[in-house]
């Protein structure tokens, strides 16, 4: 498939006022918290101040566009609007107020103004307007119109795939599903751009035109067995005999948030999330049913640590919605992220009765119980996403490999290894199991010859991986193979500056080799780097003991052996 070119695009679409000026013509207070809370993507209170200070200077573009921003980001078209109105009036040339006033008139079905407009080169950037000013044609009943504005953005480098993904939708929302079907199925198929959405739209195409076998064959290729609620259930359609309607654009309107979705979900890689949400929040103004659009917003907003509202938006998933489980989840990480816990896993226990078919909602309920150290109940839904599977799948390695953790953290060693060799047999040379197994192993002293290959192989597959390669120069530390230990712990510590446990691994490994005035050194940087988000083999009073009285004197009152080169033994 062809994908389309985006840094071009990107630079065309970046928002004219990009930066505040150097001094602001009226309250610094407000001007200063204003831009503060811009910079902080802290929408809310931007909009509070911007609205301040516009009381003082009411027709201040700049002002405007930064309060059209702020709104618009919060959700809040219905005040986005007249700040956006007063721009254009004003013939000031802004993206961001060009695309609410755009969206405005879409809302009020007002096609000829919004054709004279793209027209006029006053629009949101250039693939956006060609494609909107196709839907825009079809609005006003001029097919032959759209069909041409669609071949014209075709024509654009890079932009085929993109512009016939929007031909196609707009022949079958006027009921064309054959030529839409011979573009999806036709001598352009390599070329159109796929999405979930997208292969969807064909899925349902295809059963328009009473072909449900060749419609199950393409969701099966593409989608495999592992089909979520909402594709399961258009399969179920398929497979019965029935028609799948045609629900992926309905209207003009629609088409125009599917612009705008597809525009954010493909900038969501390229452009900061800041500005991606923009045209995700268009999207959601025009279709409020676009779930998708909705999702990526809320995304986006976790992105930039606007917990509360990405919450909020999780939250507007209908409870019916075949979506309802994923949003659901996105809820219970943004809670998590916020700083709300508990209240995350108050969200993904309820969500475990009412959706308890799905093994992916008991296993971020095991992931979220995990986090907050409670193996047990976590071992327990991992459990129950185990059981809902007839036959070993590799979709489950990840769950073997966090029962595995729990196991291990609640001293039950021989479950936790026989999960975590289960993980190997269905994802081979995972590293992250490879190391959590091979490290446990070299704590435990046993296996050390087994672990040190387990290990190499995960630092092989990732180089780059400071906690990896602490494990590799951790057991060889514990082989007594001190000297080659030595240059992968700097190296850990270079990937991992600031870890209490690479640093004071660091440590013992100098110490082992007597360079002791490094070792104390790295025994301090480690105690410096200890607060309440350590893991528990930071032991603070360990180390401390170390630094008073040596590593061999510890050693001995853990009855543990001495320091020993391999060589010696």
């Amino acid at each position: 498939m062809k994908k389309i070119t985006l840094r071009a695009l990107v630079a065309t679409l970046m928002l004219s006022t990009a930066t505040f000026p150097a001094q602001a013509e009226t309250n610094s207070g407000s001007y200063l918290a204003a831009r503060s809370a811009t910079m902080q993507s802290d929408y809310a209170a931007a909009s509070l101040y911007f609205t301040r200070l516009l009381v003082q200077s009411p027709q201040n573009a700049f002002l405007l566009e930064n309060l059209v921003l702020a709104n618009l980001a919060l959700g809040e078209m219905d005040k986005a609007i007249p700040p956006a109105r007063v721009l254009d009036q004003q013939s000031v040339n802004s993206q961001i107020g060009n695309m609410v006033v755009i969206a405005d008139l879409i809302d009020q079905q007002n096609f000829a103004e919004l054709i004279n407009r793209f027209d006029a080169d006053n629009g949101i950037g250039p693939l956006v307007d060609g494609l909107l000013l196709a839907w825009s044609h079809l609005g006003n009943g001029q097919m032959s119109e759209a069909l041409a504005d669609f071949d014209k953005v075709a024509q654009e480098r890079g932009l085929e795939g993109f512009a016939l993904y929007h031909k196609a939708l707009a022949l079958a929302s006027v009921g064309d599903f054959e030529s839409a079907e011979d573009i999806f199925g036709g001598e352009t198929a390599s070329t159109v751009q796929l999405s979930r959405r997208a292969v969807m739209a064909h899925i349902e195409i295809l059963s328009q035109l009473e072909r449900n076998e060749d419609a199950i064959v393409v969701m099966d290729a593409l989608f495999g067995q592992g089909l979520d609620p909402e594709l399961l259930q258009m399969r179920e359609v398929l497979e019965a005999g029935e028609m799948l309607p045609f629900s992926q654009v309905t209207q003009p309107r629609d088409g125009m948030a599917e612009v705008l979705y597809s525009v954010a979900n493909a900038l969501k890689d390229e452009a900061s999330p800041d500005y991606t949400l923009l045209y995700s929040r268009t999207a959601q103004f025009l279709r409020p049913s676009h779930i998708d659009a909705l999702l990526l917003s809320a995304e986006l907003l976790e992105e930039v640590e606007q917990y509360d509202l990405a919450t909020e938006v999780y939250k507007s998933v209908p409870a019916g919605h075949h979506s309802f489980h994923a949003a659901e989840m996105g809820r219970a990480e943004a809670l998590r992220a916020g700083g709300k816990a508990e209240a995350a896993i108050e969200v993904l226990e309820q969500l475990s009765r009412t959706h308890g078919d799905l093994a992916i909602v008991h296993t971020s309920l095991g992931d979220a119980l995990r986090q907050q150290e409670r193996f047990g109940e976590a071992a327990e839904a991992y459990d129950r996403a185990l059981g809902l599977f007839d036959a070993p799948d590799e979709s489950q390695w990840f769950s073997y490999y966090a029962r595995g953790i729990c196991h291990e953290r609640l001293g039950e060693w021989e479950d936790a290894e026989s999960d975590f060799r289960q993980a190997l047999e269905l994802n081979p040379g995972q590293p992250q199991v490879l190391n959590y197994l091979g490290y446990s192993l070299v704590e435990k002293r046993i296996k050390l010859d087994e672990a040190l290959g387990m290990i190499q192989q995960a630092v092989d597959a990732r180089p780059d991986s400071g906690y990896i390669v602490d494990s590799l120069g951790w057991v060889l530390y514990r082989l007594g193979r001190y000297e080659e230990a030595v240059s992968h712990m700097e190296r850990a510590t270079e990937l991992m500056p600031v870890d209490p446990v690479v640093n004071d691994h660091l440590g013992d490994v100098y110490w082992s080799v007597g360079r002791k005035t490094e070792a104390q050194f790295q025994w301090m940087r480690a105690l410096s780097f200890i607060d309440e988000n350590a893991p528990p083999e930071a032991d603070p009073d360990r180390i401390r003991a170390k630094l008073d009285r040596g590593l061999d004197a510890v050693l001995a009152e853990e009855g543990a052996a001495p320091i020993q080169v391999a060589e010696e033994k």
